[in-house]
């Protein structure tokens, strides 16, 4: 399954996201990046993970990402477009995808830990699922292991310096 811009701008939109990815895990940030792309086509808005920077716990890349697209087109509602966004959204990043109005996410990797659970049928009891579209798996793989990689070397000590 793909978005209606197709499978292959979906992978192009998450290697962009996949960049914003790792610029904010060069900032110490969990490597997480987002886009929010109109129905032409267009991104209108791009952002990471900025939690650590700001101090703030809403500072999700999804979150900036979809405020700044806001702002940009002047409406809160987001109808037509697309969130693509390198890791599976947590619950408060998908209620603020369900009030933005936008058409349909599309994820990388899955999170286990905070990961919203997307197919699974529980989300049926929290939001009306169908008014969003969800494509998740898109640069798994790439996703995953930045993820991982970022979370290896925090652990190991590891601070970036030679």
């Amino acid at each position: 399954m793909s978005s209606p811009l197709g499978a292959e701008r979906d992978l192009g939109y998450m290697e962009q996201a996949l960049v914003l990815a790792q610029e904010a895990a060069s900032q110490g940030e969990i490597p997480i990046g987002a886009l929010v792309v109109n129905a032409q086509g267009n991104i209108i808005a791009a952002a990471s993970n900025k939690t650590e920077q700001l101090c703030r716990q809403s500072a999700h890349a999804e979150m900036l990402a979809l405020t700044r697209a806001g702002e940009i087109l002047n409406n809160w509602r987001l109808t037509g477009c697309w969130l693509y966004v390198t890791l599976e959204p947590c619950l408060m990043c998908m209620g603020l995808i369900y009030l933005s109005r936008i058409s349909g996410v599309v994820y990388g990797a899955r999170s286990p830990l905070f990961g919203v659970c997307l197919d699974s049928s529980r989300m049926a009891s929290v939001y009306k699922v169908d008014t969003v579209t969800i494509i998740g798996g898109v640069c798994t793989e790439k996703a995953s292991a930045i993820v991982q990689d970022f979370f290896k070397k925090r652990r190991s000590g590891y601070d970036g310096g030679e």
